[in-house]
């Protein structure tokens, strides 16, 4: 295979990834940024732990998905984060029905 097929193998899997994020979106109730992953998830558990002079979290994700384009199966029962890290957890807005 070469660069260029890798390339376009990569850019069609990625537009595929896209395309079901926008697909679930409204499915879910916040979006999880961490430093390594972009979750989506219907409940989120954020706790502050300290381990001697150094601090970090743990976030429990369930009912979740993950943007991993090489994860066989992105939707996920329950996810359980360990970070130093900052993370972003947003709410999204929810739309009235018709």
């Amino acid at each position: 295979m070469s660069a260029e097929d890798l390339e376009k193998f990569e850019a069609d899997v990625e537009l595929a990834l896209y395309q079901e994020y926008r697909a679930v979106l409204a499915m879910f109730k916040y979006v999880v940024e961490t430093d390594r992953r972009f979750y989506l998830a219907n409940e989120v558990n954020v706790e502050t732990l300290n381990e001697g002079p150094r601090t970090y979290l743990k976030i429990t994700l369930s009912d979740a998905w993950a943007w991993d384009m090489y994860r066989p199966v992105r939707f996920v029962e329950r996810v359980t984060v360990i970070t130093f890290k900052d993370v972003n957890i947003e709410e999204l807005p929810r739309k009235e029905p018709i």
